[in-house]
C-alpha cells in the first residue's frame, strides 16, 4: 500500500507497468535494454479512491487520462529502469495527492458585505472571501 493522504492508501496491485526502449541518445546500450516505463492506473475502477477524488484525479490528469478512465504516465528521464519506475510512481502519487487535497470553498459575499470588510467593490460583482 502506498500512502497518499491520511485517509487514502493506494493499492500497488492496481498499478501496471510496461517497459519499452527509450528514445534518444545513449550509445549502443540504449538499443538493448528497455528502460522507459509506462505506468497505467485504472482510476475509474480503483477500489482505493473515493468517487470525488476519482473525478478530480481524472480532471487533473488532462491528456494523461484515457477515455476508459485510466491514467497513463510515461517516464524515461533516467537510464535506469528502477529510477524511471520510481519516478512514474512518484508522479502518480503527486497527482493523486493533489486530487485528494480538500478544495478551499469560500463564501460568496454581497457587495455590501464586502464593503463592510473594508474593501471597495463594484456593486454589480460578487466576491469571494
Amino acid at each position: 500500500m502506498i500512502p497518499i493522504h491520511p485517509n487514502i492508501l493506494l493499492d500497488e496491485n492496481e498499478i501496471r507497468f510496461e517497459y519499452t526502449r527509450a528514445s534518444g541518445p545513449g550509445g549502443q546500450h540504449v538499443n538493448k535494454v528497455s528502460t522507459a516505463v509506462q505506468l497505467r492506473f485504472d482510476a475509474a475502477g480503483s477500489q482505493s479512491l473515493p468517487p470525488d477524488v476519482k473525478a478530480r484525479l481524472l480532471r487533473l490528469a488532462g491528456s494523461r487520462a484515457t477515455k476508459e478512465g485510466g491514467i497513463v504516465i510515461s517516464a524515461s528521464r533516467f537510464s535506469s529502469q528502477k529510477k524511471n519506475r520510481d519516478d512514474a510512481v512518484a508522479r502518480l502519487v503527486d497527482l493523486v495527492a493533489r486530487a485528494a487535497a480538500q478544495l478551499r470553498t469560500g463564501t460568496a459575499l454581497t457587495p455590501l458585505a464586502y464593503q463592510a470588510l473594508g474593501a471597495t467593490a463594484d456593486p454589480g460583482l460578487r466576491f469571494l472571501r
